[in-house]
């Protein structure tokens, strides 16, 4: 296991913020998904609704039990889950439900906006938060990376200004004149 130099904690920011970068964007990215298809369902409801009766098959439960309501298109019976119920439904009872001529698995209840309103309004929070963070994370990535670039160009200043008096690089390739004590047969 190698330690962690301060030098080396200093030279690169943490790779939290990277994370935090990258998974806010997939975030984001993801409930913009999730609204647009919403909003694309209620768009294909709205122009062409065919109104059918459900049943209520299932009610939410918990946290991994959504609703559940079966409908008939074409002499088949198809499941919706997670759609808005009304207060007070139970199991078997019948309730009103639109979907989109051309596309039977795109349905809402009756009245309603959206097929998933939860969805939808969890894509209207998440989303901005989402924004917001990925950009302070970007914002904090590059103010370390500004800061680092003016330490570096500091030092090599420094440098370059102890450097200039006698170096090879800086004096156009010409040799040190100094020896080492013993000349260069001290060296073996």
């Amino acid at each position: 296991m190698r330690a962690t130099t301060p030098e080396r904690v200093r030279t690169r920011p943490a790779r939290g913020w990277y994370v935090g970068a990258v998974l806010s964007a997939v975030v984001a990215v993801a409930m913009c998904l999730l609204g647009w298809r919403q909003a694309d369902q209620a768009d294909r409801i709205d122009a062409h609704p065919v109104r059918v009766e459900g049943t209520v098959t299932q009610l939410p439960g918990g946290s991994g039990t959504y609703s559940q309501i079966t409908y008939p298109v074409d002499g088949r019976r198809l499941t919706a889950a997670d759609l808005w119920l009304p207060a007070g439904a139970q199991v078997g009872d019948p309730i009103c439900l639109e979907r989109a001529a051309d596309d039977p698995s795109a349905v809402r209840v009756c009245g309603k906006t959206y097929p998933q309103p939860v969805g939808v309004g969890l894509a209207q929070t998440s989303v901005p938060a989402a924004v917001l963070l990925c950009a302070l994370c970007v914002w904090r990535i590059r103010r370390f990376r500004r800061h680092q670039a003016g330490e570096e160009r500091a030092q090599a200043g420094f440098a370059v200004a102890f450097a200039a008096e006698g170096m090879p690089a800086l004096t156009q390739g010409k040799r040190s004149r100094r020896r080492r004590k013993g000349g260069r047969r001290a060296l073996r």
